[in-house]
């Protein structure tokens, strides 16, 4: 990273349910007190696509810091994928994945506002999904069908609750879509399937540990596929899931590799960090090995 260049610094004052908007003052300060004599340049996102664009003019060859959430890192990295920058991530979100898988869980601001600035930067991969850059993961069906679902689940839920309310409205409408997923011409899985992820890192939805097998910097992506489920046989999986035992159940198959092709039988919900995407029937997803540099501890 080029000290010459002012270090962009992205914030989301929706992120963390306001949490950087009240913040931002504070935020600021701390950066330009740990940046020294290095020029900032502070941006505020108004609307969701704003970081993209405003990551996206960001000086080549620079730093573009992220404050927010999944959602915030998820466009950031959009609009610097393969322009030669490089991301810090300071995370105030609700779910965090991709800081997981960064290692910048669990330190405190003032460090995070110190790592995002640093000199050490690690390559991690990037994936891509229909042409569209992703960080930590992709999702298709349930998952996604949930996070669609509680756009409209009443306000006064929160947190559990809201999530709850999302499953079973989903389960009551359950409809599983007909998956072929093909890698190199050759078809791993052809059947019903409750979901599909496909991961760079272990974890999504705010810490679930889909595949605890994936890495960020392997070059290759991890894909779990979870086939037929009942109702019944959903309300079953999910314990094991969110425990990170599900890989043992006969349904549930994991595979990994650099590119893959996910068609289903019908437009099905897909998710990319977290941030719902146009449903399609066909999903593209690749990953370009060590393509995106990050800012670690």
């Amino acid at each position: 990273m080029s000290h010459a260049l002012p270090i962009t610094v992205i914030l989301n004052p929706a992120a963390g349910r306001g949490r950087v908007g009240r913040m931002a003052a504070q935020i600021e300060a701390a950066l330009r007190q740990a940046a020294g004599e290095r020029p900032l340049v502070f941006l505020h996102t108004r609307a969701p696509g704003d970081a993209v664009e405003l990551a996206r003019q960001a000086p080549a060859g620079g730093r573009v810091v992220a404050v927010g959430g999944d959602g915030t890192v998820h466009e950031v990295i959009r609009g610097i994928a393969h322009g030669g920058k490089s991301l810090g991530v300071v995370p105030i979100g609700s779910g965090n994945d991709f800081a997981r898988m960064a290692g910048l869980r669990g330190l405190g601001l003032a460090e995070s506002l110190r790592v995002a600035l640093g000199d050490k930067a690690r390559p991690f991969d990037l994936g891509e999904v229909n042409g569209e850059a992703f960080g930590a993961s992709v999702g298709i069906g349930f998952d996604a069908q949930v996070a669609h679902k509680a756009l409209s689940a009443p306000t006064f839920l929160r947190g559990m609750p809201r999530y709850l309310y999302s499953i079973f409205g989903v389960l009551r409408e359950l409809n599983l879509p007909e998956l072929v997923l093909e890698a190199e011409g050759k078809v791993l899985f052809q059947g019903r399937a409750l979901l599909s992820a496909l991961m760079n890192a272990r974890t999504y939805g705010g810490g679930i540990p889909i595949s605890p097998g994936a890495a960020p910097d392997d070059g290759l992506l991890s894909v779990v596929v979870a086939g037929e489920f009942s109702r019944l046989g959903v309300l079953g999986i999910l314990p094991r899931l969110l425990a990170g035992k599900h890989l043992g159940h006969p349904r549930v198959r994991e595979f990994s590799g650099r590119a893959f092709t996910v068609r289903f039988d019908r437009a099905t919900p897909a998710h990319a960090d977290g941030e719902l995407v146009q449903a399609q029937s066909t999903y593209e997803v690749r990953v370009h090995p060590k393509a995106l540099a990050v800012a670690v501890p």
